[in-house]
């Protein structure tokens, strides 16, 4: 068994925060596209997920998953309704102000990379950690990129990286910060089964060992079911969850859905 990377917590991550504030709360929150043909992106949302959780989130194509990430992180204002992230508000309407607040709060793994071309492997990793003038755990973030696969790739730049790689980087930068919420928006789309399985485990173990929450979105009934619970959306709404989910389950319920309509 591999051992964990999530000894100790870095001082400032969790700081402050109670047992009786949840990780993350949406209340009553909803997001419209469109003017001609208006799509309902996410429609009176509202949820819960406690601190130490690992939730999945999946639903059929346009069913309001990136949606529910990106307004939940506070990438893109909701039209209505409450986010809070560890008790407190996020309120979007200042971006630089909430720019800030997610750099000490959140973290995140996209579809995209986003690594900086001119930088290596280790300078993309330890990137936020200095943009936010945070202690560089050095030895943490060794661990984590040879955990990932990527020990001996520490001075390649992303362009002698494969999309692979890419993307383990990325998950790599996400985690050695710590954060007390981890948005992932299908982490691992471009990785093989075996690299899939190593870092969803790592997921799993920020989870259990630091108490970080992790809310990932995913087609996936595979990865899926390394989360202690899936929420499924449909037409913008939360219509069904799933505690302690099996990938064959998870595969029965999906299986159920139909793709959403556009209202005009």
């Amino acid at each position: 068994m591999l051992a964990p990377l999530f000894r100790r917590p870095l001082p400032g991550s969790l700081e402050g925060m109670t047992a009786m504030e949840d990780a993350l709360r949406l209340e009553s929150v909803s997001k419209t596209y469109g003017e001609r043909v208006r799509v309902t992106a996410l429609d009176d949302v509202s949820l819960a997920l406690p601190y130490g959780t690992f939730t999945a989130v999946m639903g059929p194509s346009g069913s309001g998953k990136s949606t529910l990430l990106n307004t939940a992180s506070g990438l893109e204002p909701a039209d209505s309704g409450r986010i809070l992230v560890g008790g407190q508000q996020l309120d979007t309407s200042d971006e630089t102000a909430a720019t800030r607040f997610r750099r000490g709060r959140i973290g995140f793994v996209f579809q995209a990379f986003n690594l900086l071309p001119t930088l290596t492997v280790w300078q993309n990793v330890l990137l936020p950690a200095r943009i936010a003038g945070s202690p560089v755990a050095k030895r943490h973030t060794r661990e984590v990129l040879d955990r990932v696969g990527l020990g001996d790739r520490l001075d390649h730049r992303p362009a002698e990286l494969s999309g692979g790689e890419q993307q383990r980087v990325a998950i790599a930068r996400a985690i050695v910060t710590r954060p007390a919420l981890l948005f992932a928006d299908e982490p691992t789309g471009a990785l093989d089964s075996a690299r899939a399985a190593e870092v969803l485990t790592l997921l799993g173990e920020s989870v259990r060992e630091f108490g970080q929450t992790v809310v990932m979105v995913t087609h996936d009934p595979v990865a899926a079911a390394y989360a202690d619970r899936v929420l499924f959306l449909a037409d913008g709404r939360i219509v069904d969850e799933l505690q302690a989910p099996e990938a064959a389950g998870v595969a029965a319920r999906m299986a159920a859905f139909r793709p959403r309509k556009a209202v005009a």
